[in-house]
């Protein structure tokens, strides 16, 4: 792809554009989202996603667009896990309904932050160490292993990074409205509204460390992989209202993305051999045996993987879903329910 500097800058105002409506327009007075508005927003930036792969596979060709279509499924599956852990944060810091939006809304802006320094840093290491595949695919592997088989309970509000920030800043027991600190008896305390956004951004940090090399593993454009991920991010917020009790039924949600891992894993370890220019292997030289695994086999795996997961999930739940109380809810009973394998002790 020729992607000019010119379609950066102008990619990158318009996402900031949209954060910055979606700030004004929804979040900055406080309300808990109608189901219906969140299905209308939720649509808008499906199909807003779904246009744009078909603008990149008009003018670029279908190959990128390809990897388009691929990297947004595996980013936009790996939010809604990351929309869970969300929860269990909001969960954990008993935040009220009316203040979630805020607190998704920051954490989303954050996110987006974190991965786009992460874009940069990838793109550098692929443009100059084709070795660093290996690297990638042993992470993802990694992970992808964390992800199917780890597995507990936690409470991030008592987290170790948490206690860490408790020791260090003084910590109001209530709410201040959405207010990020409070004066009492002349002292300044930080909210507990504060530290719901630290552990949030602990939560993202975590994320970028397995959602970048993931779709580096589908594509090494650069552009794709920042427009993937910010139409992923894009609609989070309303999607977590949207689907409200359907987080704590995809419960193979977990196993499904750790396939997928594992797939663009060893996806990355073969482009690597492929590539390869490590004097210590094969004396340097590429193995040109190793397959390449097509995009269009990529994005099928990872569409097939997903609604395995998700029907999968539905029909183990689908008789005890009316036990299961509102995840929205900040209840202490919904601790329990998280993925701990990005959990925050």
């Amino acid at each position: 792809m020729n992607i000019t500097p010119l379609v950066w800058v102008i990619t990158i105002a318009i996402t900031i554009a949209f954060f910055v409506y979606e700030f004004f327009a929804h979040v900055r007075k406080p309300h808990e989202p109608t189901i219906g508005e969140s299905a209308r927003w939720s649509a808008f930036y499906i199909g807003l996603a779904l246009l744009f792969g078909v603008g990149v596979g008009v003018v670029s060709g279908w190959t990128y667009g390809g990897e388009y279509f691929a990297g947004y499924l595996t980013e936009k599956a790996l939010s809604i896990d990351n929309l869970f852990v969300f929860l269990i944060v909001m969960t954990g810091f008993a935040v009220p309904k009316i203040y979630q939006q805020k607190v998704l809304m920051i954490g989303i802006v954050i996110a987006l932050v974190l991965r786009g320094v992460f874009i940069a840093v990838g793109a550098t290491l692929i443009e100059n160490f084709s070795w660093i595949f290996y690297l990638f695919g042993a992470l993802l592997l990694f992970l992808a292993y964390r992800q199917a088989f780890a597995h507990g309970e936690a409470d991030p509000s008592q987290g170790r990074f948490m206690r860490f920030v408790r020791r260090r800043l003084p910590v109001s027991d209530d709410y201040n409205g959405d207010r990020l600190t409070v004066v009492k008896a002349g002292r300044r305390f930080v909210t507990p509204m504060l530290l719901v956004i630290v552990a949030i951004g602990f939560v993202d940090l975590i994320f970028a460390v397995d959602s970048i090399p993931a779709i580096y593993g589908l594509t090494e454009e650069a552009y794709i992989v920042f427009t993937a991920n910010a139409f992923a991010l894009m609609g989070l917020r309303q999607l977590f209202f949207l689907i409200g009790g359907l987080l704590e039924r995809l419960v193979y949600l977990a196993q499904g993305l750790a396939v997928i891992l594992a797939f663009i894993g060893v996806k990355l370890v073969l482009h690597a051999m492929h590539v390869n220019e490590l004097p210590f292997i094969n004396g340097g030289e590429p193995m040109l045996w190793a397959p390449e695994i097509p995009i269009w086999f990529s994005l099928l795996f990872i569409a097939a993987t997903i609604a395995v997961a998700t029907t999968a999930s539905l029909i183990k739940t689908r008789g005890g879903r009316a036990a299961t109380s509102h995840p929205t809810t900040p209840a202490a009973d919904h601790a329990s329910a998280a993925h701990t394998e990005k959990e925050l002790s």
